[in-house]
């Protein structure tokens, strides 16, 4: 009975840190808003192609081509913004910057 006991509690802590570990992987993906910074942050991206087109529109640049992952883990792709055409990214944090 002791057994089964402790093989309970250590099942459900064990639980309880998953699942604080998996809400606390990247919260940018969780905060819908982008921020439009200058510069890109360098790290491992968790967003999806879809989910970094949507960021993008929604600072502004919308009609993204060509999005490819670079080696610093940046979505980079092509927009027009007025008339002119600009290189958009979009980094780890899911700050949004363009050159």
């Amino acid at each position: 009975m002791r057994k089964i006991v402790v093989g309970i509690i250590t099942v459900a802590a064990y639980a309880g840190i998953a699942s604080a570990q998996d809400s606390a992987h990247n919260p940018a993906v969780k905060n819908p808003d982008p921020v439009v910074t200058t510069m890109p942050a360098k790290g491992a991206n968790s967003f999806t192609e879809k989910q970094a087109r949507s960021r993008m529109a929604k600072a502004g640049y919308p009609g993204v081509t060509n999005m490819v992952k670079n080696s610093q883990g940046q979505w980079v792709g092509s927009t027009m913004k007025g008339a002119a055409q600009v290189t958009v990214m979009l980094d780890y944090k899911g700050n949004v910057s363009t050159h």
